[in-house]
């Protein structure tokens, strides 16, 4: 093999692993979601959540208030369907971005929550958005992670 061959080969090599490795750094762990059968907003959110590159198991559990005790979901801050993640519990409405967010930085706690259910944010469409806050919650009183508007920051 002469030395153009080799360096074409080196490349393609290169290139290849190159690939691989940002394709993997762009994966998103999944989602496992849990939420009232009789709830029509929980596939909206999830819809939301895929077209931003996530991929999530929806699963109907008749007794959300067990598996919100279970997951450490304070009563206050519930909201219609609850989500695992990464090791993070995610509470209603949250933002793909602010998920995105809470997987990038790690930050202390137990997950992010959106209280009830704000017009406007992901799954809640329709209407005129109310701004709205993002609270990351955990030991101690939750605080806020990001207020909304939609499913934007501002």
């Amino acid at each position: 093999m002469d030395a153009d061959r080799r360096d074409v080969l080196r490349w393609a090599v290169a290139g290849t692993v190159l690939f691989a490795a940002s394709a993997r750094a762009d994966t998103l762990p999944a989602l496992v979601v849990f939420r009232d059968p009789g709830c029509g907003c929980c596939h909206k959110w999830v819809e939301h959540l895929e077209a931003n590159g996530f991929t999530a198991t929806v699963h109907d559990a008749p007794r959300m208030k067990a598996v919100k005790a279970r997951l450490g979901v304070p009563p206050e801050i519930a909201s219609c369907h609850t989500a695992e993640i990464g090791g993070y519990v995610i509470e209603g409405h949250v933002p793909a971005v602010a998920i995105k967010r809470l997987l990038a930085e790690r930050p202390a706690g137990r997950g992010l929550a959106v209280p009830g259910m704000p017009v406007g944010s992901p799954g809640m469409e329709g209407g005129e958005p109310e701004t709205y806050e993002v609270l990351l919650f955990g030991d101690g009183a939750p605080k806020s992670f990001g207020t909304f508007r939609g499913d934007h920051a501002v």
